[in-house]
């Protein structure tokens, strides 16, 4: 497994973790449909939350987050318009992104809600 794959990994899990203390609920890892790949979908109370994991180790180009792109949010509303249709969600939806960057021997969470759409 390349070292990208296993920082990806990596925060992916340090996310979900992340979440699950902030007292949501993992419904799904790495969702897919199509062209489309959801890393987390996570419901609290009556939201449905579909969110996009970044996880770097440097600022070197930006902020994790800002590497979430048009395209990218384009194949996730995708996704997460099928999974809405596929399960019958009748209450809220958003879209976050968590950012993870990992420093030394720090890491560095951040949960931006309402990212986009």
């Amino acid at each position: 497994m390349t070292d990208k794959i296993e920082k990806g990994n990596k925060g992916e899990e340090l996310a979900a973790n992340f979440l699950i203390k902030k007292g949501f609920e993992v419904l799904e890892r790495n969702y897919r449909y199509k062209h489309s790949e959801i890393d987390l979908i996570v419901k609290k109370d009556n939201w449905l939350i579909f969110v996009e994991v970044k996880a770097r180790s440097s600022t070197a180009f930006g902020h994790p987050e800002t590497f979430v792109d048009r395209a990218k949010v384009k194949k996730i509303l995708e996704g997460a318009d099928h999974y809405i249709f596929e399960t019958d969600w009748q209450g809220n939806v958003r879209y976050d992104i968590v950012s993870v960057l990992f420093k030394y021997n720090n890491t560095e969470i951040y949960h931006i809600e309402d990212a986009f759409y």
